[in-house]
């Protein structure tokens, strides 16, 4: 079994203690932000998006806003928190994904469907932006930055097993963030297993888990290759779905600014960012899959048939979704047909 250092074990080493500070200006700054995330400071998330919008502010505004960032939970409590901390102003800003606050972020998890998410973390990004008027009340709490797909769920399995030829995981125990990759998982006939992501990699190589619904970048960010040996998409690269994360300002925090500060943040957000952020997922992809082939494991594209199939399924996935909002007087299949209509609008 392969296995190497976790994202746990990356914070026992004390490292994760250590926020990164970056200051454009040798001025003392009229404003000081804290930034909180999950993953570890080599993550994508961190090294392509947060540090390099950090910069792009604090040259903006002439150091006038400075930022802390502490990766991998070091300002304290766990991954499903991060939402309430910026809420309740507990952290200035967070990076998140919504499925760690199931019921919290309704509208937009549509996004995270299978069969509406079609494996373009851009395309799917220029779509959230578009349907911003659709969503915008589950972040009526919040200053939302910027909300953002990765490029889609492959399946990722820890040991060799034959179930890329078949239907069905049935039995297995197979990890994801959001309700809709469990209830994915659920139509294939496997269970759902919950736990802290920083604990995924230890969980697939001690058995707790068989496999996870992740992307390529999820890979590497959480070195899921050391510990799996196959991974599978749909014959036309389709995915089970994806994950949709959320870069979030506390309200009070972005109230703070003067209206010529606000500017900047705001010309920071928004579309533009978004389309930058879906060319960084969907890059990134190719590293993961780097990693999985190097560790001497396989990708695999399912047979059509089997394709249909998990097309089939993801359909029912979207139905018990549709069902689950009209309990909130949403209107999910209208939702649906927007955010369809939104993605195949921005089709690559």
């Amino acid at each position: 079994m392969r296995f190497g250092t976790t994202l746990s074990a990356f914070a026992l080493s004390g490292v994760v203690a250590l926020a990164t500070t970056f200051n454009a200006n040798a001025a003392d700054p009229e404003f000081s932000f804290k930034i909180h995330h999950f993953l570890s400071p080599d993550a994508v998330a961190q090294t392509k998006m947060i540090e390099p919008w950090v910069e792009r502010i604090e040259e903006e505004s002439e150091g006038r806003i400075e930022f802390e960032i502490f990766p991998a939970m070091s300002l304290g409590g766990t991954p499903s928190g991060l939402y309430r901390q910026v809420r309740d102003g507990d952290a200035d800003i967070i990076w998140t994904e919504i499925g760690l606050t199931p019921g919290v972020f309704p509208r937009t998890e549509v996004f995270e469907l299978p069969s509406v998410h079609l494996g373009s973390a851009k395309q799917t990004n220029l779509a959230i932006q578009y349907s911003i008027d659709l969503i915008n009340d589950d972040f009526k709490d919040i200053h939302p930055l910027l909300i953002h797909a990765h490029a889609g769920n492959a399946l990722h399995i820890a040991q060799p097993l034959d179930v890329y030829q078949t239907a069905t995981i049935e039995g297995l125990k197979i990890y994801t963030p959001s309700r809709a990759g469990k209830w994915m998982i659920e139509e294939m006939g496997g269970v759902p297993v919950e736990l802290p992501a920083d604990t995924l990699t230890e969980a697939l190589a001690s058995g707790g888990a068989d496999g996870a619904l992740a992307s390529f970048e999820g890979v590497s960010a959480l070195n899921l290759h050391e510990v799996t040996t196959m991974s599978a998409e749909g014959r036309n690269k389709e995915r089970f779905g994806t994950s949709v994360f959320l870069f979030a300002m506390n309200s009070d925090s972005y109230a703070s600014l003067p209206d010529d500060l606000k500017k900047i943040i705001d010309s920071n957000s928004g579309r533009d960012f978004a389309e930058e952020m879906g060319d960084v997922w969907d890059a990134a992809e190719t590293n993961g899959k780097n990693l999985q082939y190097s560790s001497g494991g396989s990708i695999v594209r399912l047979e059509a048939d089997i394709t249909a199939n998990m097309i089939e399924l993801s359909e029912k996935v979207v139905e018990r979704w549709v069902e689950d909002v009209k309990a909130k007087d949403i209107k999910g299949q209208a939702i649906v047909r927007w955010a369809r209509a939104a993605i195949a609008n921005y089709k690559p």
